[in-house]
Formats: C-alpha cells, sequence, structure tokens
C-alpha cells in the first residue's frame, strides 16, 4: 500500500508512560518515537492524532506533534486546521437532543449515577478527568460493556455504550475495589460515534482513498477505526491485553508491533513509510 495518511492514538501507544513521549514502557530514555516522528514529517505524510482526551487536550497535542488534525472524544469530533475548523459527529443521539452536548443530556437523565450505583467498587467517574468531557462520561473500573449495554437499553437508553480504552495503572485517588485493580478507562457515549467512523468523515473530507490510511492503536476501541483504513497496527501493549488476541484475529487487516507503546509506534510508523 501507498501511505497517504496517518491516524494515531496517543495515550499508550504514540505517548508511554505518563504521557512521556521519551519513555520506552520501562522507563527507558529512547528518541525512537522521536525520530520516526521526523521521518514522517519530512516524507510529507500527514499525521492526525485520534483521541479520547477532549477537544482542547488534543489540539494542543496536535500543535506540539506538528499534527495535521485531530479527532477528540473517541470520534466525537473530527478538527483541522489548527483547530479553527471542526466537525461534530452525533451518532444515535436522539433528534430531540441534537442541539445539546450528550453530556448534558447524560446529566439530565441522571444515567451515569444510576450505572455506578448498580456497580458499587466497580465503577468510577475517571476524576478529575470526566470534567471537561462534553460527548461522553469518562468512567474508571472493571465492567463488562455487553452487559452494561444491555442494562442501558432496558433503562431507557439505547443510544448509548460503553466502550473500553484499556487498563490504566492504580492511583491513590481511586475509590474502586482492589479486586478490580488496575481498572480499565470506559466511554459511555452515543451510539455510531466511533473513531472508525471520524476517520472515514475525514478521509471523505481530504479526497483520500482509505486504501492509503493507515491507523496505530492499542485497545479495544481502536479496532473500530480498522475498516476505515487499509493497515491497523496494535502496540504488543495493547496485543497482550487479556481477549485482544481473539478480537484481533477477527480483524485481517490488523498487525502487531514487536515492541510496546512508543517504540512500537516508531516501528508502525517506519513500516509505514
Amino acid at each position: 500500500m501507498s501511505t497517504r495518511i496517518v491516524y494515531t492514538d496517543l495515550d499508550g501507544t504514540m505517548v508511554g508512560p505518563r504521557g512521556s513521549f521519551w519513555h520506552t514502557a520501562g522507563r527507558d530514555l529512547t528518541d525512537s518515537p522521536a525520530m520516526a516522528l521526523l521521518e514522517l514529517h519530512r516524507a510529507g505524510v500527514p499525521l492526525v492524532l485520534v483521541s479520547g482526551r477532549t477537544f482542547e487536550q488534543v489540539v494542543e497535542a496536535a500543535r506540539i506533534f506538528a499534527a495535521d488534525g485531530a479527532i477528540a472524544e473517541l470520534g466525537a469530533t473530527v478538527a483541522w486546521d489548527v483547530g479553527r475548523s471542526t466537525h461534530r459527529l452525533d451518532g444515535d443521539l436522539p433528534a430531540e437532543h441534537r442541539d445539546r452536548t450528550p453530556m448534558s443530556v447524560m446529566a439530565e437523565l441522571g444515567i451515569v449515577e444510576k450505572l455506578i450505583a448498580e456497580h458499587p467498587g466497580r465503577l468510577e467517574w475517571h476524576a478529575p478527568w470526566h470534567a471537561t468531557h462534553t460527548a461522553d462520561a469518562l468512567l474508571r473500573g472493571r465492567v463488562d460493556p455487553l452487559a452494561v449495554d444491555a442494562w442501558l437499553a432496558q433503562n431507557g437508553a439505547p443510544w448509548l455504550t460503553l466502550k473500553d480504552n484499556g487498563t490504566i495503572p492504580a492511583t491513590s485517588r481511586f475509590t474502586l475495589d482492589a479486586a478490580v485493580l488496575p481498572p480499565r478507562v470506559y466511554h459511555l457515549m452515543p451510539r455510531g460515534i466511533s473513531k472508525g467512523a471520524a476517520i472515514a468523515w475525514d478521509l471523505e473530507r481530504r479526497g483520500i482513498d482509505p486504501a492509503d490510511a493507515v491507523a496505530i492503536g492499542d485497545s479495544v476501541s481502536d479496532l473500530e477505526m480498522a475498516p476505515a483504513v487499509g493497515r491497523l497496527w496494535i502496540t504488543a501493549n495493547g496485543a497482550a491485553v487479556d481477549g485482544m488476541a481473539e478480537l484481533l484475529a477477527a480483524v485481517p487487516n490488523a498487525a502487531v508491533t514487536a515492541a510496546p507503546m512508543g517504540e512500537g509506534w516508531a516501528q508502525a510508523i517506519r513500516s509505514s513509510l
């Protein structure tokens, strides 16, 4: 394939421990990701950041890494021109609420509080980072997303879904039961919004054939990018998560890097050039 654009996840993929671009998964210093990024820019291949982070956070990261665009909150907002131009994806958000943010609708329904009450000690807000999200409720813990989706349907919110965005290290600020540590990060958001849907919209805007696009990620939610691109790379740390091997087997255009996090990201970049 001829790579014309690269879409990449940030946390656990392009950046490693504590969001560092300069450390390996084992906390050793490395310049491998930075050198690969330089090679990508010199080749003239656009880079677009695709993350669960908020719009402001992803746009700021895009400036730092000289990215050509940003996709925030797991596909809810596509941004380009340094964030001056945007497109919002509503997914299955009910038509009567399209003039509001999904978070404001969820707050009115009290759906997040009810969901947390259903899973005491197993689910909580991903504080303090949840406070600025507008398209999704950012949670942490360890639950069965399929069971949660069934519960949502039974409780009048079939338009919502819970998406798994990978494992995070436990810290003292968490109030979860020890049995669910380390926790996973979840995004409660309208169905139909995904990284893949956002990439597909952005590729059409740019006039680029999906076959010429590459995506890089590390989590279950990143597998949704596969149908939108010619090749999906999953870094070794993501591939090692329980259950990921079975999911990857069903994704024909996915490949796994030899190294985790930034070093694996660098491998994916160089293999795509």
